[in-house]
């Protein structure tokens, strides 16, 4: 039976919770979904798999919870743009993606379970994918949001179809660092400077002020 969401919690409850939660989350790191049984669960956290059950319901619902917990935690980590409102637009820019890259450096395992979770057919369950979507949606906004002021100042629909293009990329680079920071240790800080090359260069050739 899975616990209504209206009922009060206990810190009993809550940290059973949490204890299934961070459990699964190595799990899947070091197994994958797929590769992570509900017995494996219950030996990571220490717990019963009524536990498991109570909470969740299923080994879906573990995962939907984990993801909705990292949405919440990737909001809070992430700096926002609009925090450097006071720089010029490519220094706010620069600033913010400075800060972000550092923030996964710090916690690389958030895209690592996005990553995971995006290559197994679990990511066709209606739970899994509506908070996946929020998360690179969210993503996304903070993208457009950094390069709209460099690019689409005026709101001109080319120069707003160009930051919709370069805030994929945005994205993109940092899905990729993902795979690279788990596999070749590569950090998202390192890419900084790159990135940034190749949007000086590009606001340059567009006549950006302060390119």
């Amino acid at each position: 039976m899975v616990r209504e969401s209206g009922s009060a919690p206990t810190a009993a409850g809550l940290s059973s919770r949490d204890d299934i939660l961070n459990a699964a989350r190595a799990l899947i790191g070091e197994k994958g979904y797929d590769g992570m049984a509900v017995s494996d669960l219950c030996a990571k956290s220490g717990l019963p798999a009524s536990s498991i059950y109570y909470h969740f319901g299923n080994k879906l619902g573990v995962l939907a919870a984990l993801l909705e917990r990292t949405f919440e935690e990737l909001h809070a980590l992430f700096p926002s743009p609009s925090a450097f409102d006071h720089l010029a637009p490519i220094e706010r820019l620069e600033t913010w993606f400075t800060a972000a890259c550092k923030s996964l450096d710090e916690r690389p395992d958030y895209l690592r379970l996005l990553v995971a979770v995006a290559v197994g057919p679990q990511k066709d369950a209606e739970a899994v994918r509506a908070t996946v979507r929020r998360i690179r949606d969210n993503a996304h906004g903070s993208w457009v949001d950094a390069l709209t002021p460099i690019f689409a100042p005026d709101g001109a629909e080319e120069d707003k179809a160009l930051v919709e293009e370069l805030a994929v990329l945005g994205r993109a680079l940092t899905d990729g660092l993902a795979v690279s920071n788990s596999f070749d240790g590569v950090s998202y800080s390192s890419e900084v400077g790159a990135f940034l090359s190749l949007v000086r260069s590009l606001a340059k050739a567009r006549g950006v002020a302060g390119a």
